[in-house]
């Protein structure tokens, strides 16, 4: 499959990198407030990952649109990290967030042998990137939590 888009665009860039923004910011937020409002700021942390790693199996559903003869495992894919994010929400907050982070690394990795097929590879520095800030964010308050 061609495609002519060879990395991402400015605008890819700044959607991407600015989807961080809640990530870092409600990670952030969740180490320096305690009680009831750590709580409600965890679940908004969790609503947020579970929103973006549904996201990031959507986008298998779209490249296989793209395929004159559509690939089934790849559309098994694509709904397998929206399964995994909804199971994150039912579970304690942090099983939650553990199942969120490995989600994340899933998906990266899915992507890194999916991507070249589409002539999508220069995509996966910004994907490793965007992988690796939210997923620490989502590991953060986990660490802190057992540190204290």
């Amino acid at each position: 499959m061609s495609n002519n888009i060879q990395s991402p665009s400015r605008t890819a860039l700044l959607l991407g990198f600015g989807g961080l923004i809640p990530f870092v910011g409600l990670s952030s937020l969740c180490i320096f407030t305690s009680g009831t409002h750590q709580q409600t700021l965890l679940f908004s942390l969790l609503a947020y990952g579970a929103t973006i790693i549904s996201f990031l199996g959507a986008v298998h559903w779209g490249l296989t649109m793209m395929e004159s003869s559509p690939n089934s495992l790849r559309l098994v894919w694509g709904v397998i990290p929206s399964l995994a994010a909804w199971l994150s929400l039912i579970f304690n907050t942090q099983l939650g967030l553990a199942i969120q982070c490995l989600m994340l690394w899933a998906c990266f990795f899915v992507d890194f042998k999916t991507y070249p097929t589409f002539n999508l590879s220069a995509w996966l520095k910004m994907r490793f990137a965007l992988t690796l800030i939210a997923s620490v964010s989502l590991f953060a308050p986990l660490a802190f939590n057992y540190i204290q």
